[in-house]
């Protein structure tokens, strides 16, 4: 499913905007697109082995995971300073930094607690979910607005955990404290980010613009 959302926000418009760019775009948003790819490819590939029990591959290409998890959010910040910046869409796009923020650093928390909790098959692999489809906001962001209403893309982000949520009730009869102690968390964060992006938050629109001017990469 999430390589499904993937495909459908990405597809239509991965030719006109990257392929064949009206204009030159920077090397760090094709970095970043390849990045994020790989790391769905993987994801499947992953449950894949795991479901034909083939565990000791699983456990050598997550070391090739990991490593490339750590690196995410660094790349996926990066990226939407550069290319806020180089839009130059003024408050909007200031306002906006605050949802790939958000979305990295939840990321980087659900990532950060699954390879700790690798030992534990049952939270590792609720947690790497979690993470992953955390990415999918900005395929979502990238539907058309008749299936995909505007400022709904966590809706839809939690909809896809929440199929989840619904195999452990029906298959294991309870609700594991990954998603009991961990949506409601991610739920809070994303309410937040959202409220802090419509609002266009001064302080936060102050601390975006400092952004932009010390740490944006050259584009």
């Amino acid at each position: 499913m999430i390589a499904v959302v993937v495909g459908v926000g990405f597809g239509p418009t991965l030719g006109v905007r990257l392929i064949h760019p009206p204009s030159p775009r920077p090397g760090v948003l094709y970095l970043h697109v390849a990045l994020f790819v790989a790391w769905v490819l993987i994801f499947v590939v992953q449950t894949l082995l795991v479901r034909s029990r083939r565990i000791g591959w699983h456990r050598r290409l997550g070391i090739f995971g990991a490593m490339m998890g750590t690196s995410m959010p660094i790349i996926g910040i990066a990226t939407a300073l550069t290319m806020t910046r180089l839009a130059g869409n003024g408050v909007a796009g200031q306002a906006a930094l605050v949802i790939s923020f958000f979305d990295m650093f939840a990321f980087a928390s659900t990532f950060g607690l699954a390879v700790w909790l690798r030992h534990r098959p049952d939270y590792h692999r609720r947690l790497m979910l979690m993470a992953s489809c955390g990415l999918t906001v900005a395929a979502f962001a990238r539907f058309p607005t008749w299936l995909m209403p505007d400022n709904a893309w966590y809706i839809a982000v939690d909809a896809l955990i929440l199929v989840a949520v619904l195999r452990d009730v029906i298959v294991e009869r309870r609700l594991h404290p990954v998603f009991k102690v961990g949506l409601p968390l991610l739920m809070a964060g994303q309410a937040t980010a959202m409220w802090i992006f419509l609002s266009r938050s001064p302080i936060w629109l102050s601390i975006a613009r400092g952004l932009l001017r010390t740490l944006s990469p050259p584009t």
